[in-house]
């Protein structure tokens, strides 16, 4: 399942790059586009080219990133949040964006070509396998990826693998509070748009605490809404008024923690 999981990914974000329709939003389908993502007008180092709204909060806010730093960003698309990040720690910091999406990467270093960057790279590879050595990085974040990863259990090991001691994470993410109808988390088109492949906000930080983080916070958080018209289509009339009487809550959250 995780391997056929991957490929949807693959395939939704590709088309994003390719076809620069649908799915420059972080949840899409035939019929409308809902946007997650935040509004990064004025942010210091961002490219419009670079950002497809497939984003879900503003991770370098609350990164902590200094001058120097090494900055590792996770599920890193056409190199938005790598960008902003690049633009705080200078010419002698260093940031890396891996995504498992060749059409991103490809695009990623377009964009890299166009700003004439020269320390920052693009990487392709899969968050639970990162091509990163243990121990390299002061920062990691990312924008609505990890909820994309079938083994969040791994990708968060991962994650504390390659972080320097007293390194930290800024991590915006899709968490919920409650329960999804099953035939919401079964269809492949509302994984791929972050919903599906949420975990319950308190799982999910367990999940960051289990991979051997402290000091863990949740620096900002809001609450998501799918419209009835979206939800019409994978479940029934019946099904929906039950989701909604349930006051099951989607949220956008970010969450900072320390290695």
């Amino acid at each position: 399942m995780s391997l056929e999981i991957k490929e949807i990914v693959k395939k939704t974000y590709t088309d994003a790059v390719l076809n620069e329709s649908c799915c420059n939003t972080s949840c899409c389908n035939d019929d409308q586009d809902i946007t997650f993502s935040e509004n990064y007008s004025g942010v210091n180092g961002y490219d419009e080219n670079a950002d497809y709204g497939l984003g879900c909060g503003i991770p370098t806010e609350f990164a902590k990133i200094k001058k120097g730093d090494s900055v590792l960003d996770l599920g890193s698309g056409a190199g938005n949040d790598v960008f902003v990040a690049q633009s705080i720690v200078g010419k002698n910091g260093h940031v890396i964006g891996v995504d498992m999406t060749e059409a991103m990467v490809e695009r990623a270093n377009e964009n890299k070509t166009k700003l004439g960057l020269n320390n920052v790279e693009f990487l392709l590879g899969e968050i639970e396998k990162l091509p990163i050595i243990d121990s390299s990085i002061d920062v990691v974040i990312s924008n609505c990826v990890m909820n994309l990863v079938p083994d969040k259990n791994l990708a968060y090991s991962e994650v504390f693998r390659v972080l320097k001691l007293n390194g930290h994470i800024s991590i915006s993410d899709i968490v919920l509070s409650g329960e999804l109808p099953p035939k919401i988390k079964t269809a492949a088109q509302m994984y791929a748009g972050c919903i599906s492949g949420a975990m319950n906000k308190v799982d999910y930080l367990n999940t960051i605490e289990n991979a051997g983080f402290k000091n863990i916070e949740v620096v900002k958080e809001r609450e998501l809404y799918l419209p009835d018209e979206m939800l019409l289509q994978y479940i029934t009339p019946e099904e929906l008024i039950e989701y909604r009487r349930s006051e099951s809550v989607i949220s956008s959250v970010t969450v900072y923690a320390e290695k």
